[in-house]
């Protein structure tokens, strides 16, 4: 039996097994997929994920009806992403803009040649900082002003991260372009 958005909500706020499980079953590989993107491995993207769900459940109240469910849910998952990298973030290291005057070339690469599979494993091969703002930025639009509030760092070192994401992504899907056009000429 499928039951509505609503009737899981509701069930949830009277701390309903049945409806936590039926959430938990309805969106956990959408939610998924966003922890894999700001994940390093398996093990950080089940943390993550399961992190995630309990804040869901326990922000249940919260949620005013205003705009939809899974966008209100959505933002509690990236919220705990965010959350996670910030308590890891003495791990993960920073350097400012004005320090990197590398330049990388901007030919497109035609995305469509990739498997969404070859695009999140190269995503999720970015370095920590790199991969976060490169997910905050060109996937869920914030401004890097606003990266740069949630994740406690500069503003050019979110422009930084962000270059060196694009640079690192270009490269590596440089690679596996040239990897495939050599199986498919061998």
């Amino acid at each position: 039996m499928n039951l509505s958005d609503e009737e899981i909500r509701k069930g949830c706020l009277r701390n309903s097994s049945k409806a936590q499980k039926a959430l938990f079953q309805k969106y956990h590989g959408v939610f998924q997929g966003i922890c894999m993107r700001y994940g390093k491995d398996k093990a950080e993207v089940e943390d993550v994920l399961i992190e995630g769900f309990t804040r869901i459940y326990k922000k249940m109240n919260s949620y005013n009806g205003k705009g939809s469910f899974e966008g209100w849910m959505k933002r509690i998952i990236i919220n705990t992403a965010i959350d996670n990298f910030r308590k890891n973030k003495k791990h993960y290291y920073h350097e400012d803009i004005l320090d990197y005057e590398e330049h990388f070339s901007t030919e497109p690469l035609v995305v469509e040649q990739f498997s969404v599979d070859d695009i999140l494993k190269t995503i999720q091969e970015l370095p920590p900082g790199y991969r976060m703002v490169f997910n905050l930025y060109a996937i869920e639009g914030y401004s890097h002003k606003e990266i740069a509030e949630v994740l406690e760092i500069s503003v050019n070192t979110s422009k930084t991260q962000l270059l060196k994401a694009r640079k690192k992504l270009q490269a590596r899907l440089s690679e596996l372009k040239g990897s495939v056009l050599n199986l498919n000429v061998g």
